[in-house]
């Protein structure tokens, strides 16, 4: 299961499979989660943001205390805010570091 490119999540009261590819934001909503996906759907699941980041592949990463962005997805990243499908996310400046370091391992 290491190597998994999807996972199951249970929202209104059925099991959605979801590839981890098709993944752009998890936005914290308390003990839930809101997750967006690239065709833009959302789905609402019940997991705080630290239990679902152990859970997730390297590519994502915590870039505030209320959102997890898949690194693939960004669009770019400019003035302490990232862009991912016309969302615009602010970076924390705890998190700005690792973000600009993961980022500049995907540089050319």
């Amino acid at each position: 299961m290491e190597n998994r490119t999807f996972a199951f999540i249970k929202t209104d009261k059925k099991l959605v499979k979801i590839f981890f590819k098709d993944i752009t934001i998890i936005k914290g909503l308390g003990n839930y989660v809101e997750i967006s996906t690239v065709s833009g759907k959302k789905y609402i699941y019940y997991k705080s943001l630290k239990e679902l980041i152990e859970n997730l592949p390297d590519k994502f990463m915590r870039v505030h205390n209320s959102y997890i962005v898949n690194l693939t997805n960004i669009e770019y990243f400019e003035d302490n805010q990232l862009v991912c499908q016309d969302q615009k996310i602010a970076v924390a400046k705890s998190y700005k570091d690792c973000l600009i370091t993961a980022l500049n391992k995907m540089m050319l």
